[in-house]
C-alpha cells in the first residue's frame, strides 16, 4: 500500500544501521545535507527509511527484510555486519556502505578497485589506525603502563583486531588488557575486569554493542577515572577525553555522493570503494579537567579539535 502511494518519480532510500539513530544523528544529517545540495528534497523527489538495530546484531536481517520489501533503490550501511545482511537480502538492490573496516577481508567487495556485485562504498582503515590511537593515549598520558581494551568479539575477522592491539601494545611497551564483550549483557563484567586488574587506560574499538552504549562507557571511564581514547568523536562531543579516527561527516557526504550516482544510473560494481581522506584527532580538556589529567603541549597542538 505504501508503495503504491508513493508518488511517480520519488526515490526511496533506506538506512540500515547496527547502532541507535541517536548515535548517529550528525553523521545521518550531513548525508541529508549533501543530498540537498544534490538537489534531492525530503518528500519532492525521495524518501528516506530508517532502520536502526539498536546494539542487536541478530535484528539486522529482518530489518533489512523490510526495506527490500519498500523496494527501495539504494541501501545506505553502516559497518561490516549490517553491510553482509544487506548484501545477503538481495543481490540487485544497490548497496553503499558508509564506513566499513576491512572490506575487503570481510568479504564484502572483490577489492577496493572493482568492488562487484551490488556493493561499494567507503572504508574506514580502521586496522590501521588502532596502534595510532594507542601511540597517542601513552603520549597523552606517559605514564600508563597497563591499558584495558574494550573490543568487540565474535565478528568477521575474529580475534585479528586483538592481535593488532596487543603487537602495537608491545611496541610502546603498554601491557594490554583484553576486554571482549560478544553482547550488551557483556559489559558490567568487562568493567569489573578492567576494576580488579587496575587499567591505568582505556581504549575502545568500534561496534554497534559499544556506540549503543556510549553513556556507560563514558562513566565508567569518568567514575575510575582512566584516560580514554576512543575511534569515534561521538564519545568526545559526549565527554569523553580523546579520539582519533576518520571523519565520520565527511565519509556520509561522500555516501551521499555514491548514492546520487547510482540513483543516475552507475553500477556499484562500477564504483571504486574509497577510504578515509580526512582524519580528526579530538581532545576535550573539560574531561581531562575531571579526572585531574594535564594534557601535554605537543599532543594538544595536534589536535584538529580542542573542546574547553
Amino acid at each position: 500500500m505504501a508503495q503504491a502511494q508513493q508518488p511517480a518519480g520519488i526515490h526511496r532510500i533506506g538506512i540500515l544501521s547496527g547502532s541507535s539513530a541517536s548515535f548517529f544523528s550528525a553523521r545521518v544529517e550531513a548525508f541529508r545535507q549533501r543530498l540537498r545540495q544534490l538537489g534531492y528534497v525530503e518528500g519532492k523527489n525521495i524518501l528516506i527509511e530508517y532502520r536502526y538495530a539498536e546494539g542487536k546484531r541478530e535484528r539486522l536481517p529482518d530489518l533489512v527484510a523490510e526495506l527490500v520489501r519498500l523496494k527501495v533503490d539504494v541501501i545506505v550501511t553502516v559497518g561490516v555486519p549490517a553491510a553482509q545482511a544487506a548484501k545477503k537480502a538481495s543481490g540487485t538492490i544497490p548497496i553503499v556502505f558508509a564506513g566499513a573496516s576491512d572490506p575487503v577481508g570481510s568479504g564484502l567487495v572483490s577489492s577496493l578497485a572493482r568492488p562487484g556485485g551490488n556493493i561499494t562504498g567507503l572504508s574506514l582503515m580502521v586496522p590501521d589506525l588502532d596502534g595510532k590511537r594507542l601511540e597517542l593515549l601513552k603520549e597523552a598520558v606517559p605514564r600508563v603502563a597497563r591499558a584495558a581494551f574494550l573490543w568487540q568479539s565474535g565478528g568477521t575477522r575474529g580475534n585479528l583486531r586483538l592481535t593488532e592491539m596487543e603487537a602495537a601494545a608491545k611496541a610502546l611497551g603498554l601491557k594490554l588488557l583484553s576486554l571482549p564483550v560478544r553482547s550488551l549483557d557483556d559489559f558490567e563484567g568487562a568493567f569489573a575486569r578492567a576494576k580488579k586488574e587496575r587499567a591505568q587506560a582505556l581504549i575502545t574499538t568500534t561496534g554497534e554493542r559499544i556506540n549503543t552504549q556510549l553513556r556507560r562507557v563514558l562513566d565508567f571511564a569518568a567514575n575510575n577515572r582512566l584516560p580514554a581514547i576512543y575511534h569515534y568523536s561521538e564519545f568526545v562531543e559526549a565527554g569523553g577525553l580523546m579520539s582519533y579516527g576518520p571523519d565520520n561527516t565527511d565519509i556520509w557526504r561522500r555516501a551521499a555522493d555514491f548514492v546520487d550516482k547510482i540513483l543516475k544510473g552507475a553500477k556499484p560494481a562500477d564504483l571504486p570503494v574509497e577510504q578515509p581522506m580526512k582524519f580528526e584527532f579530538i581532545v576535550n580538556l573539560k574531561a581531562a579537567k575531571q579526572i585531574g589529567l594535564t594534557i601535554p603541549p605537543n599532543v594538544l597542538v595536534r589536535a584538529t579539535k580542542v573542546i574547553q
